[in-house]
């Protein structure tokens, strides 16, 4: 029964989770995605600084963590490069409407992030099922702007409005196999939370900082540049205050 609940818990704070951002994103916002790119800017720095690398020191120390997501920004850039070298060996860069890599990276992210609230839903289902569904709801509500953010980066990267659905949903579904994983191997998988969440908050660094902030500065007038800097705080605050609350 128990691990009944973990499968439907963790299926659905994946799915709806997406299903929510998508219905943002790719109705109401999808004329304005490029302009929205500083809100994904901000969404990002604020996960991987304030949420995912403190919860990561929290349980394993600042060295290891920091370690960690050095070798994972590393990774990103070696992911990159080959992304880049594959799409020019095969000529794609003589069309516009080439994906660019920074969309293939947002879901390794997202994926290593839901599998990792996987694992964390799992524990509290162990623990309490009542305790299990509140983290899973909990889930749901943080994910819902950051899964908007990604959607964000993954049309503004070229990709179409069901890819961008189908490749998130399917994303989340790392969300029951973290699930899985915390139910018959609670111990284990706890002990590798830490630096999968350092491995996650390299890939959304790394595409905020190496993708999306060279994006914003094609655009230097001052009024485009105050917008950006309002959106990229909106983008912080966002998951901030989901979080806190």
């Amino acid at each position: 029964m128990t691990l009944l609940q973990i499968l439907l818990a963790t299926l659905a704070g994946g799915v709806l989770s997406v299903l929510a951002a998508a219905l943002v994103s790719l109705t109401l916002l999808s004329q304005w995605a490029p302009r929205l790119v500083a809100y994904a800017v901000g969404v990002l720095l604020g996960a991987a600084f304030l949420h995912l690398l403190p919860e990561a020191i929290e349980a394993l120390g600042p060295h290891d963590v920091l370690a960690t997501c050095l070798a994972g920004l590393l990774g990103f850039f070696v992911l990159e490069k080959l992304a880049l070298w594959r799409h020019a060996h095969a000529g794609l860069h003589d069309h516009g409407h080439a994906r660019k890599p920074a969309g293939t990276m947002i879901l390794v992210g997202d994926a290593l992030h839901n599998f990792v609230d996987g694992i964390l839903i799992a524990a509290a289902f162990l623990t309490d099922p009542e305790l299990g569904w509140a983290v899973a709801i909990g889930i749901i509500a943080h994910e819902v702007p950051q899964e908007t953010g990604d959607f964000m980066v993954l049309l503004a990267s070229g990709w179409s409005k069901r890819s961008a659905l189908g490749w998130n949903l399917l994303a989340s579904l790392a969300a029951v196999a973290g699930g899985l994983l915390g139910y018959f191997a609670l111990s284990d998988a706890e002990a590798a939370v830490p630096y999968v969440l350092a491995v996650s908050a390299a890939s959304f660094l790394y595409i905020a900082v190496a993708d999306l902030i060279p994006e914003l500065h094609r655009h230097w007038r001052l009024p485009e540049a105050a917008a950006q800097l309002a959106l990229i705080a909106a983008g912080v605050a966002t998951p901030v205050l989901l979080h806190s609350h």
